[in-house]
């Protein structure tokens, strides 16, 4: 049995709007993220028309996403 360490398995798709007020994402699929790859769902800005996400470690860094952005859920943090 081979392992392959440049083999990605695909996680399963996910969207902001289908996340819940502060579950965990990362924006690429890393299995491992540092603290600083992990953002936290916030509220619905309905002037920006996107969602407020920030970073897990430090809530001044804020972007704005749309619903329909892909995000990942399937990692060990």
């Amino acid at each position: 049995m081979a392992i392959f360490a440049n083999v990605s398995i695909p996680a399963p798709v996910v969207t902001v709007r289908s996340l819940k007020m502060g579950e965990y994402f990362t924006r690429k699929n890393i299995a491992n993220p540092l603290d600083s790859q992990v953002y936290v769902r916030g509220e619905y800005d309905r002037e920006q028309k996107r969602f407020m996400c920030y970073h897990w470690d430090d809530i001044n860094k804020v972007v704005y996403l749309k619903g329909d952005t892909v995000v990942y859920t399937d990692f060990e943090f």
